[in-house]
């Protein structure tokens, strides 16, 4: 794709833009949203041709909206562990973590990836919602000896089978024995980065996180450079993707309302562990009580979707709503609409159906197995 015409956007001064923003817009963004209180590009054109892009080639993604929140200090991994209920004790330095952060009634307020950069610092990568305010906070009554700011860090995602390829033309060799789920820095002509074996793709990829805001600008251009060859296009993130891959999306998955375990996801709570972590007791009760409602996976009858709910789609079983559809797309690879959907737990078995009151009249739509596509993940993780 060349470069376009440059196009003004503008929610107003108090949104704030990353350091690629005007590269993207030299390379074809059409259109963006906030996330974080910034812009994040969501549109490159034809989101079925990204989805091909991300997974035949390569997408360079602006994702400078991940806001980390470093706390550092003497007691900085135990304040990162008062956060979340997953264990952190065998987290190393360099080692990164999908964790969720929780709050006194075990509702989910963010699932971040934490970063352990030094034996008493870390990043929290964020998904979109206001951590740092909870975070100092909750530092304020912890008694801990921790400082907790945001720091001037802006990722890069750079997603796809050929990431790999082009992070060696940048790097060299040694980038390829960066394992999956861990972090390294380097310093590619002068720019500093923090580059982490992760993304939100389900893909091959990695995450380059910009230390100097003033170098934003040649940092695009010198991936899209090295990565020419390749194939490499510039692109958002992808929603077919991520339903295909079951990742989930922070305000449409889950909210604070929302606990760990409606989500399936028990292995990133840990209740026997010594430490304690904000919403420890809640969670105890609700793992003794059971869960009322559980997400699940749908395949949605009817012509292919024109794009992703903007809405929460009811279902309903005889009459009764008993749950909402909370992302759904059409999947191009696999010629079906798949979704991710919140339902009453008696309602969750695999194949199970329901209505679905869609805008433009009901349809039917089935409880299936999730991820739709690379369940094990051996993709991503290659």
């Amino acid at each position: 794709m060349g470069k376009h015409e440059q196009k003004e956007f503008g929610f107003g001064t108090q949104i704030r833009k990353s350091p690629y923003f005007e590269a993207t817009v030299r390379w074809g963004a059409n259109g963006f949203s906030v996330y974080n209180h910034m812009y994040i590009p969501r549109d490159f054109g034809d989101p079925e041709q990204n989805f091909w892009n991300l997974v035949n080639d390569a997408i360079l993604c602006d994702v400078a909206v991940e806001r980390q929140v470093e706390i550092t200090g003497p007691d900085a991994a135990k304040f990162a562990q008062l956060l979340t209920p997953r264990d952190l004790s065998k987290c190393a330095v360099g080692q990164c973590k999908y964790v969720l952060i929780t709050n006194a009634e075990g509702g989910i307020l963010n699932d971040p990836i934490l970063l352990r950069l030094e034996e008493n610092r870390f990043w929290i990568s964020l998904a979109d919602s206001d951590i740092l305010l909870w975070a100092q906070g909750v530092a304020i009554n912890a008694d801990l000896d921790v400082e907790i700011r945001e720091p001037e860090v802006s990722p890069l995602q750079l997603q796809g089978p050929k990431s790999g390829e082009i992070m060696k033309t940048l790097f060299g060799e040694s980038i390829t024995d960066l394992r999956y789920f861990w972090l390294r820095p380097y310093d590619l002509d002068g720019i500093p980065l923090i580059i982490s074996r992760t993304g939100w793709s389900s893909e091959l990829g990695y995450e380059l996180y910009l230390q100097d805001a003033s170098k934003g600008e040649e940092l695009w251009e010198k991936i899209m450079a090295a990565g020419s060859p390749f194939g490499l296009k510039p692109g958002h993130t992808s929603t077919i993707r991520r339903i295909e891959g079951g990742m989930l999306s922070y305000h449409a998955d889950m909210d604070s309302s929302t606990n760990p375990y409606e989500l399936g996801l028990d292995r990133l709570v840990d209740l026997d562990m010594e430490a304690d972590f904000i919403g420890k007791a809640a969670l105890k009760r609700i793992r003794e009580k059971g869960v009322s409602r559980k997400h699940v996976g749908l395949v949605i009858d009817g012509p292919a979707l024109l794009g992703p709910n903007t809405r929460f789609w009811a279902l309903e079983k005889d009459g009764e709503c008993v749950g909402k559809v909370t992302s759904a797309v059409f999947s191009p690879r696999l010629e079906k609409n798949i979704a991710l959907a919140m339902v009453s737990a008696e309602f969750a078995d695999h194949g199970t159906t329901f209505d679905v009151d869609m805008p433009k009249g009901k349809t039917t739509a089935t409880v299936v197995e999730r991820p739709f596509f690379d369940p094990n993940k051996k993709i991503a993780v290659a």
